[in-house]
């Protein structure tokens, strides 16, 4: 399989990563992994990791978990909004208001968010106006294990190391205590996927995350 990368920065330009999630551990769920290698690589990296729905209690643990995933970034700030989980669509324009503000961050050279075929209300949303929003932008589609059934075959692939899938694991399972009764949510499901997604790939070390990208310029 043909290995592609970012172009190669100058070092007055840092990478700027932007996340988008709609709940609490999606991010680190859908791309986890990739960003702890994306930091590995790209020291100095800016990351802007954007939340849309959150309790007190889950926000606290998304602070636990991002400030481990971030701990390479040059610079990263964490913004946790507090709409309603379930109830995104009967909320859409108030959501839109805030992605319209996220314009006012650094310009993203790579932007995360959720596939827009998700079956989940709240993804979809998230989805539709990460488009919306940066139209002009590499948008990376992540994937979501659920009950809905939803996972379809990735067309792009980012490989890990074993390393880099066991910490996604331990800081996941370790932060979000409040997601523990939920059974999807565990070690197994995390890691498998990751399993399967490396064998697809074909990539050397057998691990990967599995991404939809609607739209990829080479020049």
């Amino acid at each position: 399989m043909r290995v592609l990368g970012l172009t190669k920065l100058s070092e007055r330009k840092r990478l700027q990563i932007l996340c988008i999630g709609a709940h609490c551990d999606d991010i680190e769920i859908g791309c986890g992994g990739t960003l702890l290698s994306l930091l590995e690589r790209y020291r100095g990296a800016q990351v802007a990791w954007v939340v849309m729905g959150s309790t007190a209690v889950r926000a606290r643990e998304l602070r636990a978990s991002a400030r481990r995933f971030l701990r390479r970034a040059g610079k990263a700030d964490v913004l946790v909004h507090q709409f309603r989980d379930g109830f995104f669509p009967a909320q859409y324009a108030a959501i839109k208001e805030v992605f319209e503000s996220l314009k006012q961050l650094p310009d993203p050279d790579l932007i995360f968010s959720h596939h827009r075929a998700d079956l989940h209300q709240d993804h979809r949303v998230i989805a539709e106006l990460t488009w919306n929003t940066f139209r002009s932008h590499l948008v990376m589609e992540y994937e979501i294990p659920k009950y809905e059934g939803d996972l379809t075959t990735p067309s792009a692939y980012v490989a890990l190391t074993r390393a880099q899938v066991e910490r996604k694991i331990s800081i996941l399972c370790s932060c979000y205590r409040t997601q523990r009764a939920k059974r999807w949510f565990d070690e197994e499901t995390f890691r498998g996927l990751m399993r399967v997604r490396g064998v697809e790939s074909g990539g050397e070390s057998g691990w990967a995350e599995g991404f939809h990208l609607s739209k990829f310029l080479l020049e």
